[in-house]
């Protein structure tokens, strides 16, 4: 009788302790997930804030809500009782050996985060990386596709161009633009200047600030080279470059500067 009652008064204790467990994660999971939910819209407010692209604010916010709720069910578990060690020892070795079976393409996607969190180019840029030139067609989670002047298309990896220099020419709105002109060493230098001058003065698409600049700028071996900058709207950089040389080209022939060329004068000896 008495060995019945110890028993009886064994269940009663494992019972309380039992419920009180259970009631407490109960607790843990119902705080933990409201707790998640509230953390989940402070960080779509912030990838808002960023006007991070739709694609990747998607991916982001289903990956911290899946690697929050395991952390709550983990401590739920926990508190029944359940020894979680194994469960996570297990769940870090395999993400350890798929994190090292794709760490190429991990990085590639951390580099596309990177990109389309700090924006150090948008589409329709024009940037130079990686051995590649060409402006931006689109920006994708692993990869970023330029399309090239001469229109063939590049895909490169987001881990080695987020990591790596790069040059965004379409980063200010406005750029200076360099012409080096080449006169004999017995023409007028101030005439050539004048005329260079005239035309960049009347182009329309030179900015009047910043200001440019008309100077010589070497004494070549056949030539004496007149260095030309002038600042231009970065839309129209190179109409302006092939607009002024070719109206300098004419200009000089018709006011008699001439435009030397290497030449090299034979001795005949008897």
């Amino acid at each position: 009788m008495e060995e019945l009652e110890g028993i009886l008064y064994a269940l009663k204790v494992n019972a309380f302790e039992w419920a009180k467990d259970i009631a407490l994660a109960i607790i843990i999971f119902w705080i933990g997930m409201r707790v998640v939910k509230a953390m989940m819209r402070a960080f779509t407010k912030a990838l808002t804030l960023r006007e991070v692209d739709a694609s990747l604010s998607t991916f982001l916010q289903s990956f911290l809500k899946i690697a929050l709720q395991a952390v709550v069910f983990i401590a739920t578990v926990n508190q029944l009782g359940v020894q979680t060690t194994s469960i996570v020892a297990i769940l870090g070795a395999a993400g350890l050996a798929v994190g090292m079976a794709l760490s190429g393409t991990l990085q590639n996607f951390a580099g596309g985060a990177m990109i389309l969190m700090f924006k150090p180019f948008e589409v329709g840029d024009f940037i130079e990386a990686q051995g590649y030139s060409g402006t931006v067609k689109s920006i994708q989670i692993f990869t970023t596709i330029l399309t090239t002047p001469d229109n063939k298309q590049v895909v490169i990896p987001n881990g080695g161009l987020s990591n790596g220099s790069l040059i965004n020419y379409s980063a200010e709105a406005t750029r200076r633009q360099e012409w080096t002109f080449g006169i004999g060493y017995g023409d007028d230098v101030e005439k050539a200047k004048a005329i260079i001058k005239k035309i960049i003065d009347a182009d329309e698409r030179v900015l009047k600030e910043p200001e440019g600049l008309i100077e010589i700028h070497a004494l070549a071996d056949s030539s004496v080279n007149i260095l030309v900058r002038a600042w231009v709207a970065s839309e129209n950089y190179w109409s302006l470059y092939y607009a002024v040389t070719t109206e300098v080209y004419k200009a000089f022939n018709e006011e008699g500067i001439s435009i030397p060329f290497p030449q090299m004068d034979v001795h005949l000896q008897k």
